[in-house]
């Protein structure tokens, strides 16, 4: 009884795990059959079951392009059939991408990030009025947060803006005497607030995980 037992390790190696052992086998009985048209009608009716085993690319452009591909790939290229598509290679398949472009930003103060220069270029484009001066007292607090943490100890005021003067090109200013930024305890309390806020919802999600599975 123990004679017809199947390993893994005596197994072909599943070439897309996603559609199993069963559609496998298929495809290797496909290569197989001899007669030329019966191996195409063998080839439809498995593009058939591995397109029922994906019903949410139905509406994927070149959904069965897709799937002849896979075919042919799950065969190892050996299936001989008449594809409506072109027949794709191992050489195709195995070909490196090119390499993408990713933009290259290198700010001066790293500590602040690339958006806070987004939202100082924005500012600038702002016309004088009170909505400007809100935005930029907003940015520098917004600043001076990002500073403490990068560096815990106490900040002046006075090198947050001087530089919001520097990353804005000359074109974005507080006046220290009219406008005072958050003290460093609030900006640090709230940041860790919102950490603890976050966590607590983590563990609360988990729980009620838990709880359901216990059920």
């Amino acid at each position: 009884m123990t004679d017809n037992l199947e390993y893994n390790s005596e197994r072909t190696l599943l070439r897309i795990p996603e559609y199993g052992r069963h559609i496998q086998k298929m495809v290797e009985h496909a290569i197989t059959i001899s007669d030329q048209q019966k191996r195409n009608e063998t080839a439809k009716a498995i593009i058939d079951v591995m397109g029922n085993m994906q019903p949410h690319l139905r509406d994927v452009p070149d959904f069965q392009h897709k799937l002849w591909d896979q075919l042919f790939i799950i065969s190892n290229f050996k299936l001989d059939v008449d594809s409506p598509f072109p027949k794709p290679t191992p050489e195709l398949l195995y070909e490196k991408p090119e390499p993408l472009e990713y933009p290259q930003n290198f700010p001066k103060y790293r500590f602040y990030g690339n958006n806070i220069k987004r939202m100082i270029d924005e500012a600038i484009k702002l016309d004088d009025g009170d909505l400007k001066e809100g935005l930029v007292l907003t940015i520098a607090n917004h600043m001076k947060k990002c500073y403490l943490n990068w560096n815990r100890d106490s900040v002046e005021d006075k090198v947050i803006l001087d530089h919001l003067f520097e990353l804005s090109n000359g074109k974005l200013s507080i006046k220290a005497d009219e406008d005072h930024l958050s003290d460093a305890a609030d900006l640090v309390k709230f940041t860790s607030y919102s950490k603890r806020q976050k966590s607590n919802k983590k563990n609360y999600r988990n729980n009620n995980r838990n709880n359901r599975k216990r059920k």
